[in-house]
């Protein structure tokens, strides 16, 4: 197998004249960050894409989404959706309203999943740019958002249905599926075309997550491309169950409430199975739950309708919200806010970055009886990040709430595979790929997980940059033309 560089999305469609087998795969996003997964596959007569993220983060990261995508979304016959999450998904409004014509194909939770958030990313872009508009910032004069609710609205009816372990085949290039574990109706892809054959991770999640299943082993594949968010360190240990409910039961006895701010998707989920589950072990009073997010809200329903999907059967989701008091309406919000405890609140954001959380943190961040749990990664400059370094108080909506209640992090609710675990997930593999191509980590993780591939597998590992192509011809048993 021969790999090829520098090869652009902009030259056109693969030349195979020599070898119809060849691949092409181009890195036009996930490469050297943790965001914005997009990854173009080409073959003498199709060009697909794997994913169709939004770059999120810093501004510099942001700006690429202004950017024309390097191939004319006209030329793309399909778009193949590896999960849900706006860094792989958000793009998609985009790309079809410049004239994506084809199909998407995905999981069917992942579809449903989708229909949730893609309208969701289309109103904040709206709002952002009407408050540029009132506020008088911004580049843009005026701002305009990067796509509409309206746009988002458009991909939906694009989406087609890809089961388990049954390939598609988009004219001689052929797709399967296997679980990924992550999230909610998350997979891997493994591609083949003439022989050739490149194998896409997706996010991985955990093997012991208590409600998503673990990833399935990886297939046989000449060139795996793989998520390497995680690939530096190791999750924290320890029963995330036991130490939610030791939480809990501090508060209760103090008569506070407990407020855990958390992503609608995925982890507000697992962080209600962990309470639900602390009562049924006896391990705090049981008080009432509340999950005050609409989109969390919408996203735990579906849980019930693709049980195949994780752990628990449907029986038990269904017993798990009954624990629970789902509030949509903004009047039961605001009665809610003016509740006191002993409660548990669940809400978004997870960064305490904006939404219902915050009229909340300011009735808890001042009492001393209560507690905000902090169960995710708190980027630098958030509300969570200052809370968790010990800040006094923290700005929101215009004024100051001091922080006097107890705060604790938990560092064991990461929805990636860790360190050990991708290692794990490799090493699962019925024969060593020629070469893995780690996306999706920052430098400093993807490079280590690149050390610990070649030191302890033995396989040649590399991390890939921005723009660069790849491509796996079944002709050549070299690697990288050695």
């Amino acid at each position: 197998m021969d790999a090829a560089r520098g090869i652009g999305p902009g030259d056109g469609p693969l030349d195979v004249s020599a070898d119809r087998s060849a691949v092409k795969i181009t890195f036009l996003g996930a490469a050297g960050t943790v965001t914005g997964s997009r990854h173009l596959v080409e073959t003498e007569r199709r060009r697909v894409l794997v994913d169709c993220g939004l770059f999120q983060g810093v501004k510099v990261l942001r700006r690429r989404n202004r950017a024309p995508l390097p191939v004319e979304p006209a030329s793309l016959d399909a778009v193949l959706l590896t999960h849900a999450h706006i860094d792989h998904s958000g793009y998609l409004p985009a790309l079809v309203r410049d004239g994506f014509e084809g199909p998407i194909y995905a999981s069917p939770p992942t579809i449903d999943l989708c229909g949730i958030l893609l309208p969701d990313s289309g109103r904040l872009q709206e709002e952002d740019a009407d408050y540029a508009n009132r506020k008088g910032f911004g580049r843009h004069r005026p701002a305009l958002p990067l796509y509409t609710e309206e746009d988002a609205e458009r991909v939906l009816p694009r989406f087609e249905d890809l089961d388990l372990e049954s390939p598609i085949d988009l004219d001689g290039l052929r797709a399967e599926a296997r679980r990924a574990g992550h999230i909610l109706g998350a997979c891997s892809y493994r591609m083949e075309s003439g022989g050739a054959s490149a194998l896409f991770s997706g996010d991985l999640g955990r093997s012991t997550d208590p409600i998503m299943p673990p990833p399935s082993p990886p297939l046989a594949a000449d060139r795996f491309v793989m998520e390497s968010t995680y690939g530096d360190r190791l999750h924290d240990g320890g029963d995330p169950v036991a130490a939610v409910g030791e939480v809990l039961r501090r508060t209760v006895e103090r008569g506070g409430t407990l407020l855990i701010p958390a992503f609608a998707v995925g982890r507000s989920q697992l962080l209600l199975y962990c309470v639900v589950e602390a009562f049924g072990r006896g391990l705090a009073p049981r008080v009432p739950v509340y999950m005050n997010s609409p989109m969390a809200t919408n996203v735990s329903e579906l849980y019930v309708r693709h049980a195949a999907w994780h752990r628990l059967s449907r029986r038990q989701v269904v017993e798990m919200f009954r624990e629970v008091t789902f509030v949509r309406e903004v009047e039961d919000s605001k009665a809610l806010v003016r509740r006191h405890g002993p409660m548990v609140v669940i809400s978004a954001s997870g960064m305490l970055t904006g939404g219902r959380v915050l009229h909340h943190l300011k009735v808890v961040g001042p009492d001393p009886a209560s507690t905000i749990l902090l169960v995710g990664y708190q980027a630098v400059g958030t509300r969570g990040a200052a809370i968790e370094a010990g800040a006094g108080s923290v700005k929101v909506h215009g004024g100051y709430v001091p922080i006097r209640c107890e705060v604790v992090s938990l560092g064991m609710f990461s929805a990636h595979a860790d360190r050990d675990e991708l290692m794990a997930w490799l090493a699962g593999a019925p024969e060593p790929p020629a070469e893995v191509c780690l996306v999706h980590g920052e430098p400093a993780s993807s490079d280590a997980l690149r050390l610990r591939i070649e030191e302890r597998l033995g396989w040649s590992a590399r991390a890939v940059e921005q723009g660069e192509t790849v491509v796996v011809d079944r002709s050549s048993p070299s690697v990288d033309g050695a």
